[in-house]
């Protein structure tokens, strides 16, 4: 009868430590444990952080909207029969001036994001963490998009109007709509030069952040840090 015992008894031992080494190898292998609350908030913040903070410094450089074709401030939309003919009558120049300006604007104002940004990141929850570091590539751009947005409209306005009064694009403005409304058989145009400067720069601002975003959860170079490697390798 001991033996029997003794002989269950060493093949339960034999059978549990299997299961622990199996186990052991199983999260050996896996090369990761859980995530933990902190590394999950922690680590939506650093991408978030990373991502906003490349954003501004590629926009807020000379050229960063001029430049770049798919975020470059054109004419504004609703006057574009305006730059059509100041254009047909030889006013090329007048019209190319004021459309650098108006992207110099941008490029001055999205300075103003970085606090804002910072403020939005640091108000993350582990709620608004988990749903964005499960949600779409551009869920965390989005989040912020809508905690952030009139915020940066009450920054940028005031900066955009008053680079563009250093500028002189307000005097462009008011020669190209003077010059325009001069043209027989014409109705005269009015807009709110500013409003339509933030809200572009506003756009292509979130623009870049979504690329950003996408790049740090799709390509494992650019996740440049240990947290930002273990967070969204997970995902």
């Amino acid at each position: 009868m001991k033996k029997t015992i003794c002989f269950i008894v060493s093949t339960f031992m034999i059978l549990s430590a299997c299961d622990i080494l199996q186990e052991l190898e199983v999260s050996t292998t896996s090369g990761s444990t859980s995530l933990t609350t902190d590394e999950i908030v922690h680590g939506l913040k650093e991408a978030l952080q990373v991502g906003t903070t490349n954003a501004i410094n590629t926009l807020s450089k000379e050229n960063g909207f001029y430049g770049n074709a798919l975020l470059k401030i054109p004419f504004p939309e609703e006057v574009k029969v305006v730059e059509e003919k100041l254009r047909s009558v030889g006013l090329n120049k007048l019209v190319d001036d004021f459309i650098l300006n108006l992207n110099r604007g941008a490029e001055k104002a999205v300075t103003k994001a970085g606090p804002i940004f910072m403020d939005a990141i640091r108000d993350i929850t582990f709620a608004d963490a988990r749903n964005i570091l499960s949600g779409s590539n551009t869920a965390a751009t989005e989040y912020f998009r809508g905690k952030t947005s009139r915020h940066l409209t009450d920054a940028f306005k005031p900066e955009v109007q008053e680079t563009l009064d250093q500028v002189q694009v307000t005097k462009y403005w008011s020669d190209v709509m003077s010059t325009y409304n001069k043209i027989p058989f014409t109705t005269k145009v009015e807009t709110d030069l500013a409003q339509y400067v933030t809200e572009k720069a506003i756009d292509g601002l979130f623009i870049r952040v979504a690329e950003e975003e996408k790049q740090i959860r799709e390509d494992p170079v650019a996740r440049v840090t240990d947290i930002l490697q273990r967070v969204f390798g997970s995902v």
